[in-house]
């Protein structure tokens, strides 16, 4: 499946994008159009972010813009300059599913994005939206309006679990998180030999869809069959990772489509909506309730310190003694900490960028790795800093932007009245009423997966 591809008639060779690319996909000589290896890609989109060649109306004219618009299937509202490196969009797609009467349609949005979008229309960079995103979700006429945050909820209910077993009762160790698909792709592409030490559950998008197409049908009175999943990421490898074979416990595929953060703002532009306008709404409930925790899988280090908030009190059965987990915050390299947790001292390391991870992948390969725990996030500084997010035209903004989303990202999490995944009232409720317990049976054919390895796999 192509998701990103060089426009090569655009590309000026200036090979920017090899350089921010973490899968060494990028091929061609300086000053020359690029190509992507569809061998290594791992779809991040960090290519995407960093182009600088490209056409616009002002320069290259209406003839040979609107070519373009259209080729890539782009709304006709569009006007920004279009660049060499892009993804796949499914704008099309989402916006014929809304228009058929026949089709009932459910939306998710990452935590990630509700630190972005705002920018592109004109707020500061980093700026909280969440109210404004709910009410712009609604106004495009999506039936639902969900939130990932609660699936990211569920799944540290269920990796947490996963984990305990794992450091109680014996399993392969280290655990290394699941929730980013191109860190997924590029362990199974380049160490599928170390593929058990993935979580075996699905990320939060994948999990949310499973639970679209079953609990939300079945509490809404709605045939599966009837429903289109939508999800907003700040991730153009979502794109990849919902159309996987494996992605389709609830009957049918769980995620129908995927559009990014960007390609968002194009649709409510299109859809002539004034998103400064917008009033603050809430997503629909039960499955856009959420905690603090939920929300902080956007940054870096994120799903650690949401992991051992509920950890600590489910292995202890006593409060945390403080729900700030500083010492796997930051925005560089390799972290590794010291976590006490009743009798145990959990050992845990977090991963910052792609390129950073393979003295890790050797470390346990050659059997030297004594962590229990690792999460693994592809982009500079987590989602926040994903492919899908609003361009950056100039480099010098990108630590600001960072810097802002991931800023606002803990302000929400501190305002928020729970802090912690297995404090959320809608959690406790779909395993009351639907999946037991964490890690039962229904939770592990519906939320958790194993994955196919070898890049023949990957057609």
């Amino acid at each position: 499946m192509i998701v990103i591809t060089i426009d090569k008639n655009i590309c000026t060779g200036c090979r920017e994008c090899a350089e921010v690319c973490p899968a060494w996909a990028i091929e061609g000589e300086q000053g020359k159009p690029q190509t992507i290896n569809t061998d290594r890609c791992i779809m991040c989109g960090q290519c995407v972010q960093k182009c600088k060649s490209y056409v616009s109306l002002i320069t290259h004219g209406a003839d040979a813009y609107e070519k373009i618009r259209k080729e890539r299937g782009l709304p006709e509202t569009v006007k920004e300059p279009l660049f060499a490196a892009h993804n796949v969009t499914h704008i099309q797609e989402v916006k014929a599913a809304l228009a058929d009467p026949n089709v009932i349609t459910m939306v998710q949005s990452a935590p990630a994005v509700r630190v972005a979008i705002a920018e592109d229309f004109g707020a500061p960079l980093g700026t909280l939206a969440a109210g404004k995103l709910a009410a712009a979700l609604r106004r495009i006429g999506f039936d639902y309006i969900y939130d990932t945050n609660f699936t990211a909820d569920l799944t540290i209910m269920e990796e947490g679990t996963e984990l305990i077993t794992r450091v109680t009762k014996g399993g392969t160790l280290p655990m290394m998180t699941s929730c980013c698909p191109a860190w997924v792709s590029f362990l199974e592409r380049n160490y599928p030999e170390l593929q058990a030490h993935l979580s075996t559950c699905k990320s939060p998008q994948q999990m949310m869809g499973a639970v679209m197409k079953t609990y939300g049908a079945e509490r809404n009175g709605i045939e599966p069959a009837k429903l289109f999943s939508v999800s907003v990421m700040p991730c153009t490898c979502k794109e990849f990772e919902c159309s996987r074979e494996e992605m389709k416990d609830s009957g049918y595929r769980d995620v129908d489509a995927v559009l990014t953060t960007r390609e968002l703002a194009w649709l409510i532009k299109d859809m002539g909506i004034d998103w400064n306008a917008l009033p603050e709404e809430d997503f629909d409930h039960p499955l856009g309730d959420y905690t603090g925790a939920g929300n902080i899988f956007g940054v870096t280090g994120g799903v650690m310190e949401a992991a051992i908030r509920t950890g600590y009190e489910l292995i202890t059965g006593q409060p945390i003694p403080s729900v700030d987990v500083t010492p796997v915050r930051g925005t560089e390299g390799v972290r590794t900490a010291n976590m006490q947790v009743g009798d145990l001292t959990l050992k845990v390391g977090v991963v910052t960028g792609l390129k950073n991870v393979i003295p890790v992948l050797e470390s346990i390969k050659a059997g030297k790795c004594d962590l229990h725990f690792i999460e693994v996030m592809t982009c500079p500084e987590g989602c926040v800093s994903g492919g899908g997010q609003p361009k950056l035209l100039m480099d010098t903004d990108r630590p600001e932007a960072y810097a802002a989303r991931r800023e606002n990202t803990f302000v929400h999490d501190e305002n928020l009245p729970l802090r912690k995944s297995h404090e959320n009232p809608s959690i406790k409720m779909i395993y009351e009423e639907f999946l037991g317990e964490p890690n039962s049976h229904k939770s592990h054919e519906l939320l958790h997966t194993k994955y196919c390895t070898g890049k023949n796999k990957w057609k």
